[in-house]
């Protein structure tokens, strides 16, 4: 604090923890009693004590020997035994203790709560240590020097000119002029003279995703094989396992889809459970042949009764995780998804008009996701669509950009109840599949990064017990897109994916994978806190995304390739 810096005397005592106030604050009666308490130490001492000295009448000031030179200052509960010897310019703070033989220059600031000792005792193993000699090498300090809090200097060390011991340190060796040291026994840590030296966070990163990616490779099979439930096997070698999200739960085909994911994203291979032909043909097997959907399993493991149609959206998602697990396997759906191929293009516009995206935009988005991924596979049925399809495709793109929200670059507005949270996780869902998955640019990339940064900053979605997979894509993948055309805000961005990376591999549990949610601080209470495949498989992709943002996903040694794939999985350029 500036020795010009005035504060209110509103307690007598505040200038005895605030000496350099003293001489600029006090009154002409506490000056005068000042001086007189410093004449009576000098009587003491016969030393001297300089102009526009300060010493706490709250210390314990009670050398042998003391000499101070101008404008210093000892302050409130200091403890100063011995002998003192110091230029101008020199501060004890409160609580600090000075004692032995201590010489400074001019210049030496020493913060709160720390202890110069220049003396000790003996310890030799012949009498109890009370009883051992005390003896005095002295402590010297050069100038200008600066003295952290709770620091500890032991006898017989000499400090140099210009140098800064960092707060905390226990300096039992000599520290050389101009010399940054700090820690227990202090170290150097650099000439004060050179400048800092950034730390290189980005160097720092990508080694630790380096390290990551390679012991998560080394631990996948045994991932996987962790949510393989084995089952009868026939004599043909097909078998009745299934996998399963956690152990223990029911099986599902998206955590059969996510085993592939995982399995091929880390080592090229598909999991060792099954061949690659019954990998294909589990994921195949229940593809209802109207519709092109595939139903959820039931609760005993078996495939549910054919979708209805398209508003049948528990069977959405397998469009997604099916349909790329298939393509990471080189094969494909039997069946396009006629679902939406039979759409006209007045159709999906009252379909896209009636999602629900003011009340649940996450669920709308999702929906958008499904519609554009059964584009994306029923392309590859037929190549070159009919006049129909084209409209109908046009279509989806024209409303999606026609209706995105000017003022947030989304498709709907904030709620009270939960702020950003809707719009941001259903843009996400909604952008996959359209805009990232056909390679085509956002209307407002701007205003995606304003909105998604506002939510990446609302603490209701993000810490213990609240950061969940889905909340950190579902940011990480739209800065991303939108990254892809606007250098907008680009440090913010970079900044807050440096801050994820350490977070999210602190999540990894080894030979069992992520969980879907990160755990409260008073550990796991819910399934979605323990490791399980939809957790691993989102978090190694949202992974790549967040590295990506900070220019180092090569570090990882993998790049998405299904349902998160980063390119887009269609040209749809310009046609004829």
């Amino acid at each position: 604090m500036s020795q010009a810096t005035q504060l209110p005397v509103t307690d007598p005592k505040l200038l005895d923890y605030n000496g350099w106030l003293f001489w600029h604050d006090a009154t002409e009666e506490e000056q005068a009693r000042q001086l007189a308490h410093q004449r009576s130490i000098i009587a003491a001492t016969g030393g001297s004590i300089g102009e526009r000295t300060f010493l706490s009448e709250l210390a314990m000031v009670h050398p042998r020997s003391l000499t101070m030179g101008d404008n210093c200052y000892i302050a409130a509960h200091a403890y100063v035994t011995d002998d003192l010897r110091c230029g101008d310019h020199c501060t004890v703070n409160a609580f600090t203790v000075v004692r032995g033989s201590v010489t400074m220059g001019s210049g030496v600031r020493i913060g709160a709560h720390t202890s110069i000792l220049g003396f000790n005792h003996g310890f030799e193993a012949d009498r109890e240590v009370f009883r051992q000699p005390i003896t005095t090498r002295g402590i010297t300090i050069g100038d200008d020097v600066w003295i952290g809090s709770h620091v500890v200097i032991v006898d017989g060390v000499t400090i140099g000119s210009h140098a800064v011991v960092g707060a905390g340190a226990v300096v039992t060796k000599d520290v050389p002029a101009w010399a940054i040291v700090g820690g227990n026994p202090a170290r150097f840590i650099r000439d004060r003279r050179e400048p800092k030296r950034p730390r290189d966070l980005t160097r720092e990163l990508s080694s630790r995703l380096a390290d990551f990616a390679a012991r998560a490779t080394e631990q996948c099979a045994s991932v996987v094989e962790r949510y393989w439930q084995p089952g009868a096997v026939a004599a043909d070698g097909s078998t009745t396992g299934r996998y399963v999200d956690a152990p223990g739960a029911a099986a599902t085909l998206r955590a059969h889809a996510d085993a592939i994911e995982v399995s091929i994203l880390l080592t090229g291979q598909a999991p060792g459970q099954l061949t690659t032909q019954q990998h294909v043909d589990r994921l195949r097997q229940n593809q209802d042949p109207v519709t092109g959907l595939t139903p959820l399993l039931t609760s005993e493991g078996l495939h549910g009764e054919a979708p209805a149609g398209f508003e049948q959206g528990d069977a959405h998602y397998h469009v997604l995780s099916l349909g790329y697990a298939l393509d990471l396997l080189g094969s494909r759906f039997v069946h396009p998804i006629r679902a939406v191929q039979q759409m006209s293009a007045e159709e999906l516009c009252r379909i896209l008009r009636d999602l629900p995206w003011s009340s649940r935009g996450w669920g709308a988005g999702a929906a958008v996701d499904t519609i554009g991924t059964a584009f994306r596979w029923n392309l590859s049925y037929q190549p070159d669509w009919s006049e129909q399809n084209l409209t109908t495709f046009d279509a989806f793109i024209g409303w999606l950009v026609t209706h995105t929200r000017r003022d947030n670059g989304m498709w709907s507005a904030p709620r009270l109840s939960d702020g950003l949270l809707q719009p941001v996780n259903g843009f996400y869902r909604g952008s996959r599949g359209s805009f990232a998955q056909f390679g085509i640019p956002l209307p407002f990339p701007d205003r995606v990064i304003n909105t998604t940064l506002e939510q990446a900053a609302d603490e209701r979605h993000f810490g213990p017990g609240r950061t969940t997979a889905c909340n950190v894509l579902d940011v990480a993948h739209p800065l991303w897109l939108a990254s892809r055309q606007s250098g907008h805000r680009r440090p913010e961005i970079v900044a807050w994916a440096q801050a994820q990376i350490p977070e999210v591999l602190a999540q990894w549990q080894d030979e069992a994978g992520f969980s879907f949610a990160h755990a409260p601080l008073s550990g796991p209470a819910a399934v979605q806190h323990r490791p399980g495949l939809q957790g691993t498989e989102m978090w190694l992709a949202t992974l790549w995304y967040i590295a990506d943002l900070c220019g180092i996903s090569e570090s990882l040694g993998y790049r998405p390739r299904g349902v998160h794939r980063p390119e887009p999985a269609v040209d749809v350029s310009p046609r004829g």
